[in-house]
């Protein structure tokens, strides 16, 4: 009996992935035990998999044994499939009467655009679910050891997506400095120098704590800790690469106490 079959008889009511119709669902930020159970059962019932470069491949070595892969690219700084060609390749697919499997990484509609595929499945007549997954904005900080909320700390976490920081009608970096609540940002590497100059103007002490966990959860994670001044600088020396999750506040520093507790009681074993 596989793994999948053992969770299976143990569920009374999993979905299923009917031919004509699309899950929009979350893999995760790559390791596959955080896949939710019901991303689980359209891996295993799916047709074909259209996937993006996010899902990691564990992920995707779960799938049935009869599904087709379809790769869609979506990686910023990279070619990828124009997001209206994917809609209508999940059309085109659901109308054949494939049972389809939209795999983004992460949460499809955390800066995932899947609510922007719901739009066209829905327009389009074609039956859709969206599947949550679990945000690499949570998982990564996890996998550092930095909670996203702490009593004392912060009452509140921001989510914000990085790539779009040089344009003067994007995001008012200001507003977001001022809540003094921590920042979490998506797909801000390539553009990380200006984002933190810009929280740096918006008022952020410059000696703020900053964290990039990249490839989270996978065995290439990176993780990096310095100052809102220094952290650009850092992340250039040390060739890190996306993807990779930005976390700025002073929830960063629980990082740092949680390892020293951790070292002293090895220390004193």
């Amino acid at each position: 009996m596989t793994s999948w079959h053992a969770i299976a008889n143990r569920r009374d009511d999993v979905p299923v992935l009917s031919p004509g119709h699309v899950w929009l669902a979350g893999a995760g930020p790559g390791d596959p035990g955080l896949l939710t159970l019901d991303a689980l059962a359209g891996l295993t019932q799916a047709d074909v998999i259209v996937h993006d470069a996010l899902v990691d491949r564990r992920v995707l070595a779960l799938a049935g044994s009869s599904a087709r892969l379809e790769f869609a690219g979506k990686r910023g700084g990279k070619p990828s499939t124009a997001q209206s060609d994917i809609s209508q390749r999940l059309i085109a697919l659901a109308r054949a009467n494939n049972r389809v499997l939209r795999l983004k990484g992460g949460d499809p509609c955390v800066f995932g655009r899947g609510a922007e595929e719901a739009l066209a499945l829905a327009a389009a007549a074609i039956p859709f679910r969206i599947v949550p997954g679990v945000t690499a904005g949570l998982a990564a900080l996890a996998s550092a050891l930095i909670p996203a909320t702490m009593r004392g700390i912060n009452r509140a976490v921001i989510f914000a997506a990085g790539h779009g920081s040089d344009h003067d009608d994007d995001i008012d970096w200001t507003a977001l400095a001022r809540t003094g609540q921590p920042i979490v940002l998506y797909m801000a590497l390539l553009n990380l120098a200006p984002v933190c100059t810009a929280l740096v103007n918006g008022g952020l002490d410059p000696q703020t704590p900053v964290a990039v966990i990249a490839a989270a959860t996978t065995d290439a994670e990176q993780i990096v800790t310095s100052t809102l001044a220094n952290i650009a600088a850092t992340v250039q020396q040390q060739t890190i690469r996306p993807p990779a999750i930005v976390v700025v506040g002073r929830i960063v520093t629980t990082r740092d106490r949680l390892l020293d507790l951790i070292e002293g009681k090895r220390e004193s074993s």
